[in-house]
């Protein structure tokens, strides 16, 4: 059995050294919007913890076999995006509203302190539960998670310009829904 070289060794632990502290950075400044995100998708805390752990360990898989990813933060979100379709085809997710009502949970914006505006979020997310998923989703991610349609794109596997196109539809469609509910 040959022995590998001193030198090697020291380049692969230097390689990997850079690759732990590279991966340990993408978790600290994507983890809690990956979850965030995943959350409002699944509408299940310890779903959404479960998938944000797979996307990360499948990014770690990834990046461990020497690949390369530019985009670490459209990257995760399109492993968290295809671990999320792959759960709703085995089981469909329960709506907003019935979350809203098993956990009893209240939306509440603690940066608007008039209950009547408090009320509006409500509506406001309840709207947005109701949107057809590739507008709710892209709405989601530019709005919630702040990402760009660029990374939103990147993530969703799709172009700039369809990611814009959804998310002018969705607030189309959002608009019309709140003109409907105040006749």
């Amino acid at each position: 059995m040959a022995q590998m070289s001193p030198r090697k060794s020291n380049r692969e632990r230097e390689w990997a050294a850079a690759l732990e502290a590279q991966f340990i950075a993408a978790y600290d400044e994507h983890a809690d919007a990956l979850f965030r995100h995943v959350l409002m998708r699944v509408r299940d805390r310890e779903r959404a913890k479960d998938i944000v752990q797979e996307a990360f360990s499948r990014t770690w898989v990834y990046l461990s076999k020497g690949k390369q990813i530019e985009h670490i933060k459209a990257f995760l979100f399109r492993v968290a995006h295809n671990l999320i379709v792959d759960l709703a085809r085995k089981k469909k997710s329960s709506s907003l509203d019935t979350l809203i009502e098993e956990e009893n949970l209240t939306v509440i914006d603690e940066n608007t302190p008039d209950p009547t505006e408090r009320q509006a979020v409500r509506e406001a997310l309840k709207f947005l539960s109701e949107l057809d998923e590739i507008y709710r989703v892209a709405i989601t991610m530019r709005y919630f998670d702040e990402m760009s349609p660029k990374e939103i794109a990147l993530a969703l596997g799709v172009s700039e310009n369809v990611v814009s196109v959804r998310i002018h539809r969705g607030i189309e469609r959002l608009q019309a829904r709140f003109t409907q509910e105040s006749l």
